[in-house]
């Protein structure tokens, strides 16, 4: 369910739309700013940025694009070497294979069920729960389709431009009909400081939010999405997991750790650095100052080039 707020006029997308990329091209940081705008209706200042999503916008920006450890670890198959790397393999969802090309795929000795996930993006990923309802030929398009773009430039993440497209399979480690809670921690230099718990995917979604002792955050409900109307038992294995986050996110000033809980076994999903391109619009204006003073990004500010 959408705030009103976040209904768009589409007869002014209609009119901008056309001209974007002749912006992003022109002037990257114009186009950011007026996107931000746009989406939250609130001036982006990165001179003195403040609250949480201007930090974000600078790190989009200025930061992030540059450092190598946030492209390899932006990537579904970088991050795989950076989690063995830091003692964390156990933590890997096993996979059937990387590949480069669609065609080189034998489906013949995949199981029944697995997850079709591209390296190089965000959202670009197939559920396969029963192979023999695979239509082949649509989902080769469409991952020909994902291979050739440059997500990076799409969404102005350019932190994903680098990567190399490949198709990585994983197991798929939900139920039959359902997939696992998954338990999305901020991590804020260093210090995990507050998460939120997907539930219901795949047929009644929603988002719940709570600070890092698990007592509710209400004021950071994102865009409209509902909260779990039940309540949500921490996980017992939960402090585990913020251990775990804040490990994998040492190096970075910000980044969102995502894990599942399944039958007690953790299991890492990926680390993403600017979610939803930093422009989250709270059901607490308030949340999004809170958050932005948890954040230090003064060693970064001021070295742009």
């Amino acid at each position: 369910m959408l705030a009103p707020r976040l209904h768009e006029n589409k007869f002014k997308r209609a009119l901008v739309s056309p001209f974007r990329n002749i912006v992003k091209a022109i002037s990257p940081t114009w186009y950011v700013k007026y996107q931000y705008k746009y989406i939250t209706h609130h001036k982006l200042n990165l001179k003195n940025p403040v609250r949480y999503t201007e930090k974000l916008q600078y790190l989009r920006l200025f930061v992030y694009p540059k450092d190598k450890e946030v492209i390899r670890c932006a990537g579904r198959v970088g991050v795989r070497d950076y989690l063995k790397e830091i003692g964390l393999e156990d933590l890997l969802i096993p996979i059937y294979g990387v590949y480069d090309r669609f065609e080189d795929i034998d489906f013949e000795k995949l199981p029944d069920s697995f997850v079709m996930k591209c390296s190089h993006a965000s959202g670009f990923d197939l559920i396969v729960k029963d192979k023999k309802e695979l239509n082949l030929e649509e989902t080769k398009k469409t991952f020909n389709k994902w291979l050739k773009t440059d997500y990076g430039k799409m969404t102005w993440e350019r932190h994903y431009s680098p990567i190399k497209p490949q198709i990585i399979i994983e197991k798929y480690i939900g139920e039959k009909d359902a997939l696992p809670t998954e338990y999305k921690l901020h991590v804020f230099n260093g210090v995990a400081r507050n998460l939120y718990v997907v539930t219901g995917r795949g047929h009644d979604i929603r988002y719940t939010q709570k600070f890092v002792d698990w007592s509710d955050f209400d004021g950071s409900q994102f865009n409209g999405w509902l909260k779990s109307e039940k309540t949500l038992q921490k996980p017992s294995n939960f402090e585990e997991m913020v251990k775990i986050s804040e490990k994998l996110a040492a190096p970075f000033p910000f980044v969102r750790v995502d894990l599942y809980d399944v039958d007690g076994k953790i299991y890492f999903s990926e680390m993403t650095f600017t979610p939803a391109k930093g422009t989250l619009i709270f059901d607490n204006d308030e949340a999004d100052f809170i958050q932005g003073e948890w954040l230090d990004i003064s060693p970064y500010l001021n070295k742009k080039k």
